[in-house]
């Protein structure tokens, strides 16, 4: 038994390996196609961009097409040993299909995991560097314009901040107002400014209205022409990048999931999409399950159907989470149970199907 899992192991991970290759470089030669006037028109089309660009963009797609990879590979295995009687010489010999397919699942099941760690360690940080070189180095943009500095909104602990503007490079904010509360939440002060430039530490207010609570509960106004102001934040605090979700592992989302619910806002699609990233690897065990018995079960086609059928299944499997996700993010399903429900579902018919295999 040891050697037939040892043979089942290595035969299904050389399968993966070349799966995912073919198809992570069908993907890339595609996307490059389809992006060359972009970097023709762009002058953008040299090795120093093109080649770390699809590099940093090659873990992302690892994770992505996994899944895929995963299935076809146990479809054709399976397929394999079939047709060349491999199945019926185990079964000759006492073996239960489900001792086989227990591999198999293993397998999957450290497949999951792994792309789960790949995903939390590797693919945030790649994904990132990918589109930073595709909005500088590609689409020619300013990196101020990246980083979200146009109608900020920022909650601290005891004041929020609208800031018009934002100039990263000279540090400098401008049409500014800051208000200031206590801790019932009552405004104590409020400053209007047309400008606020980072100076030795502090922020040099300029031409602007200060109107402050005092201690007979009416408020007094004072036009300033300069004024320092002392507060923890500073120019790097108004200069975080708008990430995607791809560009976060699950603790940033997590972070940002808090962060917006202290300042108030939903974190509905924050916490969608920490469950999907917990539920998204799972997708090659889920999709493993299916394989095996499309792969014993089917009667004719041989193996060109037995795969088209499971890239169906794949398909069909992401239309089901995309539904699902989209439900989530409008507050129609729990976040938990919209990035779930495609993986209970297609575990149950898995199971069921598996039930029906032939031992």
């Amino acid at each position: 038994m040891k050697i037939l899992t040892r043979y089942i192991s290595i035969e299904l991970i050389k399968l993966l390996i070349f799966c995912q290759f073919i198809i992570v470089s069908l993907f890339l030669m595609i996307d490059f196609v389809q992006k060359l006037d972009w970097f023709i028109d762009n002058d953008a089309f040299r090795a120093d961009v093109i080649f770390p660009y699809f590099l940093y963009k090659v873990p992302y797609l690892m994770v992505q097409f996994i899944p895929v990879a995963t299935l076809i590979s146990v479809i054709v295995l399976f397929r394999l040993m079939r047709n060349n009687r491999e199945i019926m010489a185990i079964r000759a010999c006492g073996i239960n299909i489900f001792m086989i397919s227990q591999t198999v699942v293993i397998i999957a099941l450290l497949i999951s995991f792994g792309s789960f760690v790949f995903s939390e360690t590797v693919v945030p940080y790649a994904y990132s560097k990918s589109n930073e070189i595709w909005d500088i180095k590609v689409k020619k943009k300013d990196p101020a314009t990246i980083y979200g500095n146009d109608q900020i909104w920022y909650k601290s602990s005891d004041a929020i901040y609208w800031i018009k503007h934002f100039d990263s490079a000279r540090k400098i904010m401008q049409d500014t107002t800051m208000y200031f509360f206590n801790k019932n939440f009552k405004l104590v002060k409020r400053i209007n400014a047309k400008r606020g430039v980072w100076q030795d530490g502090k922020w040099r207010m300029e031409e602007g209205i200060i109107q402050e609570l005092k201690t007979d509960g009416e408020y007094s106004y004072r036009r300033f022409d300069k004024e320092l102001l002392v507060i923890p934040e500073t120019p790097e605090t108004f200069l975080k990048r708008i990430k995607q979700p791809e560009e976060m592992s699950y603790n940033q989302l997590h972070k940002f999931s808090d962060t917006a619910k202290n300042e108030g806002y939903d974190n509905t699609p924050y916490l969608v999409e920490m469950s999907v990233k917990t539920a998204f690897p799972f997708i090659s065990l889920v999709l493993t399950l299916l394989g095996i018995p499309i792969a014993l079960q089917l009667k004719t086609g041989g193996i060109p159907l037995a795969v088209a059928s499971g890239i169906g299944l794949s398909f069909l499997y992401m239309i089901i989470l995309s539904i699902s996700r989209a439900f989530g993010l409008s507050g129609v399903l729990p976040p938990f149970l919209s990035a779930w429900t495609a993986n209970l579902l297609f575990i149950f018919v898995g199971i069921y199907l598996m039930m029906t295999v032939e031992r």
